[in-house]
């Protein structure tokens, strides 16, 4: 039906009724349609790992009665591969399925930030890291793209937390949302140009954010450029009428008639202006002419998507530990199987990303038929704390004789799910005693983890072989036993921190407890960036995560260029296998007089070697990863001087780093009246300036008086006037101090 041209003068065409129908959602899953003038609905759907269709004449929330579909890995173990390429394809694959089933825009990517471990909705989000979150994001959002279906990136913005999340306000200073919950979403848009845009149900400081212009209008479009669809959350929207003036486009799900007559009344009213409701009519048909499908429904290859899903499981599924090279197994050992999860695996996330898998293979199906011999026991129920003593007698039984156990264990669908946040990182009681039960009979244990968040693991010392498969989609049995046999040597990296404990993380004690506000204490300090800054011990770091090899990094080189900075080094598989790494670049910035993050994550690639191979691995560092937002001007800010940049296979394994010193703002006094005696006086460039305009001689006689005199050289250099220098000395040592600096940069 798709045979119409958006302009201002088509959009002129239409009645009132017409307009105010096209900005509020149709139906759960439909725009509106405009017959007489052949525009057609647009169908949206959830999907950011598997489609959500809800099947003709089924109810909107009937998650079980949806489309078969495959199921990729959840967006938790997706991070994890740190691999745009995958990611990539892994988004061509949904936008073919979503194209095959007449989908306009594919809901998701969810690209929130990790804040808390506790946060409900974390399996459907990448990380704790900005940077990682919109590389990873950007690739997902091209690949569906390139195949004719259109995004919505979720949840705009700071939605990291599910109780209350309809009224509760994120409450942070700029700074802390630009360049930690806002900055994933700036860079996709920038660089990906996503369809559409979905606002979260929150506030912001206390503006709702469907209702906030600041937000939606002189960010999102002024600012960034973002030319598409601006949508809501289903049921985000409290007055339609407010929401079309901050800058939201559409409403979903409409409330027909309500909706339509709201607007219907504020036009007629002057609430709302004729060009405003105009603008979003015209977002609204330019989406629908772009994007909106027109072929029949036909199948598509889904036995091919399933390979596709392993090989995404394959690259992210993460080695923990792997003490004495319990893995990979053995053709010979004898595997005592061991949990319900093996049977029964928890393999994607529950809440509006539930799809109904086109092939599911569990752990046990794929143990079944490899050459060891094999026994297997559920040990514990996945639903509640307590087990049957004879599973339990069974599964310890079975242990005793095995040379190895792999023991299944993860936080059952009732702990985490969209809707409701989670009180605890530890696994249900009834798996953790049998857990050691059974290390008390055989310590040759391997824990693979089925799970969304982040674990506690106060046994983890205690177990010589941990996998974290986080939700692995439908090939997780296939994936599992990839690594755990040795066929796929592992390469995926965590994309969050493993605090030891829970009460060790910055929002312990604060996240979720108040009805209204959700108060960001913790400010930039998110994640690793506060494990560091606190020294904090940890279980596993940010970016951890073995191989079956290993591999040598040598020949740092960094280059400035001006106005980004080349780093090259030569990464050397040194094991006796091939195999991938993730390898990072931190910067750490030495030169800004604000609070910063010892180091923040600015680059990374991922190539594969063979045994013995050696690779040259090029990373430009942009301006932008030297800067931070600075309120006062407002706007990003590069400050002059020292910045580390560090080399490493995670955040706490740094191989190399070297300092290099940027040049890159504008000619700028270096010392001023406010500069502090103590730092001219141990900056030595300085001492010629001091010498010629007569200044030494009071700084000699600050550190002639010894530990006394140091309160007088922790004040501002305007001060030196009483303590016996003239103004013209001042003067002097000003123009002199700053004079250097000024022709540097001319």
């Amino acid at each position: 039906m798709k045979q119409f041209k958006v302009d201002e003068a088509f959009v002129d065409q239409l009645t009132l009724a017409e307009k105010a129908a096209l900005v509020s959602g149709k139906d759960f899953w439909y725009t509106a349609g405009v017959q007489r003038l052949n525009v057609g609905r647009m169908m949206m759907t959830d999907g950011p790992s598997g489609l959500r269709k809800q099947e003709e004449g089924t109810d909107a929330t009937g998650v079980n009665k949806s489309v078969t579909a495959v199921n990729f890995p959840g967006s938790a173990l997706a991070a994890s591969t740190f691999d745009r390429e995958m990611m990539h394809d892994t988004g061509k694959a949904l936008g073919t399925a979503a194209s095959h089933e007449q989908i306009s825009l594919l809901l998701g990517p969810g690209m929130n930030i990790k804040r808390s471990p506790l946060a409900g909705r974390n399996f459907e989000y990448f990380s704790e890291d900005p940077y990682l979150t919109g590389e990873i994001a950007a690739a997902y959002v091209r690949g569906v793209q390139e195949m004719g279906v259109g995004v919505s990136i979720k949840h705009f913005a700071a939605n990291n937390r599910e109780s209350q999340r309809f009224t509760n306000s994120s409450n942070m200073s700029e700074r802390v949302l630009r360049e930690i919950y806002l900055a994933a979403f700036e860079k996709v848009v920038v660089e990906a140009h996503p369809a559409s845009v979905m606002v979260s149900y929150n506030a912001i400081n206390g503006t709702l954010n469907s209702q906030n212009q600041w937000l939606l209008t002189d960010v999102l479009r002024h600012e960034w450029g973002f030319d598409g669809l601006i949508l809501s959350d289903w049921g985000a929207v409290v007055d339609q009428v407010a929401a079309l003036r901050a800058g939201l486009d559409l409403e979903m799900p409409g409330h027909s008639p309500e909706s339509e007559d709201a607007v219907i009344n504020g036009v007629k009213s002057g609430e709302l202006s004729m060009a405003t409701l105009n603008r979003a009519v015209l977002y609204v048909l330019k989406t629908v002419e772009k994007w909106g499908s027109t072929q029949e429904v036909s199948p598509y290859p889904m036995d091919e998507q399933h390979i596709k899903a392993r090989e995404a499981a394959d690259d992210g599924l993460i080695l923990l530990k792997n003490e004495s090279d319990m893995l990979p197994i053995k053709p010979q050992d004898r595997l005592a199987i061991i949990g319900a999860f093996a049977n029964q695996p928890r393999y994607q996330g529950s809440g509006s990303s539930h799809v109904n898998a086109y092939q599911v293979v569990t752990p046990l199906d794929v143990a079944r038929a490899l050459p060891n011999d094999i026994t297997y026991a559920p040990g514990y129920a996945i639903e509640g704390d307590g087990a049957d003593q004879s599973m339990i007698d069974e599964a310890v039984a079975n242990a005793q004789d095995a040379d190895k156990v792999v023991f299944f264990a993860g936080f059952p669908e009732s702990m985490e799910s969209e809707g409701f946040d989670k009180t605890t990182m530890s696994l249900p009681e009834a798996q953790v005693k049998l857990l050691n039960q059974i290390l008390s009979v055989n310590p040759h244990v391997v824990v693979v983890l089925q799970n969304g968040s982040v674990v506690e693991m106060p046994w983890a010392d205690q177990v010589p072989a941990i996998l974290e498969t986080y939700l692995a989609g439908e090939a997780v049995g296939e994936a599992t036993w990839d690594i755990l046999s040795g066929a796929v040597n592992p390469s995926g990296k965590l994309a969050e921190t493993f605090p030891l404990k829970l009460a060790d993380n910055p929002t312990y004690g604060t996240f979720a407890r108040s009805y209204s506000e959700e108060n960001y204490h913790e400010g930039l300090f998110v994640g690793y960036r506060y494990y560091d800054v606190k020294q904090q011990p940890i279980r596993f770091a940010f970016e951890h995560g073995l191989s079956y090899t290993t591999f040598k990094y040598s020949g740092l080189k960094i280059v400035d260029q001006g106005d980004s900075v080349a780093v090259t080094f030569k990464l050397t598989n040194t094991g006796k296998r091939s195999g991938r790494e993730a390898v990072q670049v931190y910067v750490a910035n030495h030169a800004s007089t604000v609070e910063m993050p010892v180091k923040t994550l600015a680059g990374f690639e991922k190539p594969m070697l063979a045994a013995g191979e050696s690779q040259l691995v090029s990373i430009t560092l942009p301006r932008r990863a030297f800067s931070w937002y600075d309120e006062s001007k407002p706007g990003w800010r590069v400050d002059n001087g020292s910045y580390d940049i560090l080399v490493g296979s995670a955040s706490d394994d740094i191989r190399m780093q070297k300092t290099v010193r940027l040049n890159w703002a504008a000619a700028q006094d270096r010392v001023t009246l406010d500069s502090y005696i103590n730092d001219v006086m141990d900056d030595s460039s300085l001492a010629p300036a001091a010498t010629k305009s007569g200044l030494d001689a009071v700084f000699e006689k600050l550190r002639a008086a010894g530990p006394g005199a140091a309160f007088l050289m922790n004040m501002p250099i305007r001060h030196v006037l009483t303590l016996g220098a003239t103004g013209d000395q001042l003067s002097q040592f000003l123009k002199l101090a700053n004079r250097s600096t000024h022709s540097k940069r001319e």
